[in-house]
C-alpha cells in the first residue's frame, strides 16, 4: 500500500467519522463508478460497519437524552 493510499483511507476514516452522510453517498458513488473494487467480501465489511455506527449512533442519541 503506498503513502497515497493510507492518506485517502486516513481522510475516508476521518469522513466516516464526521460526516456519515457524505461518506454513504461518496462510497455509493465510488461503487457505481468502479463496481470491480467492491467485491462481497467488501459488501459484508460495510454491514458491519453500518451496523456499528448504527449502535454508537443509539448510544449518542441515549447520552443527550440524559
Amino acid at each position: 500500500m503506498s503513502n497515497l493510499d493510507k492518506s485517502i483511507g486516513k481522510i475516508l476514516l476521518e469522513l466516516q467519522k464526521n460526516d456519515p452522510d457524505t461518506f454513504k453517498k461518496l462510497m455509493k458513488q465510488a461503487q457505481e463508478e468502479n463496481p470491480e473494487l467492491f467485491e462481497e467480501g467488501i459488501d459484508n465489511e460495510n454491514k458491519e460497519i453500518e451496523e456499528y455506527n448504527y449502535k454508537v449512533d443509539e448510544y449518542n442519541k441515549k447520552i443527550d437524552e440524559e
